[in-house]
Order: C-alpha cells, then structure tokens, then sequence
C-alpha cells in the first residue's frame, strides 16, 4: 500500500515536473507492460522478507536488484529508462502497478490457503496420534498381571 502511493506520487511528480517537456521518448528496449509487472513483483517479494530470510539472502551474497535484472535479462539502464518512461505516463504505469498488486494479493490468499491446509494436515496427524496412543496404553491394561507364588 505504502509502495503504491511512494509509486504514484513520483509518477505525479515526474508527470508535473516534465509537463513542461515533451517527455521522455519511447526507449527502443522499452521493457514491455507485462514483464513490468513481474519485474515489480518479485522486486516487492524480495524485498518485503523477513530478518531470517534477509540474513540468508545476504549470506549467499544475494542483490536484489542483481538478482532481478539477471531473472529477466535487462540492465539497470534498461530498467531506469522503462520505468521514466511509465512514470510519465501515468495511466500506464497505475495499469501495471494495479495488475502487480493484483498479483500479490492472490498470491497471499494462495499462501493463506496452503497454511490453512497445512495447519488442518498437522492437527489431524497429531489426533491421530494422540488417539493410536490411548489405544495402546488401554490395551495394557487387558494384560494380566502375572503372580508368582
């Protein structure tokens, strides 16, 4: 939510800033909508990790910005220039940030669901265990004791 706004408001910034300019010109290696989303997706998954996932990435020397612009075969002037070009046209990038955002929230509600089932999975094998347990011990008492005389 916060990025959305960050996003939007320096989309409006650079909108109001260059509207005394043409603009910027189409990149010829302009990074195509689809894959914007995607970029900005997997940037705001790996950023948004939590400290133990953090301290893995870095200890595996893992650059998130690397780490993306290798994923999907673009350099940061690929990326500065696309994203200047989106930010100016706004309607644009609010499509490709709506549709990231989109994206994000059913893959949290995708995530919710496999924790749901996951949850249910443990509890049951744990009744069940609980439950082969008693039978165990209530079949020791059917065993009588031996007395030697």
């Amino acid at each position: 939510m916060i990025l959305k706004r960050v996003i939007l408001c320096l989309g409006m910034l650079l909108s109001f800033a260059c509207n005394r300019f043409k603009g910027p010109e189409k990149p010829e290696n302009l990074i195509p909508e689809d894959k914007m989303v995607n970029i900005l997706i997997d940037s705001k998954l790996l950023t948004s990790t939590n400290s133990a996932n953090k301290r893995i990435m870095k200890d595996s020397n893992l650059d998130v910005n690397t780490y993306v612009y290798r994923k999907y075969k673009i350099d940061s002037t690929q990326f500065a220039d696309s994203n200047a070009y989106y930010a100016f046209h706004v309607e644009i990038y609010d499509d490709i940030y709506n549709k990231a955002i989109d994206s994000l929230e059913r893959l949290h509600e995708e995530l919710k669901t496999l924790q749901a089932d996951e949850w249910k999975a443990q509890t049951k094998k744990e009744e069940e265990a609980s439950l082969k347990g008693e039978a165990e011990r209530d079949s020791l008492k059917l065993v009588k004791p031996i007395i030697m005389d």
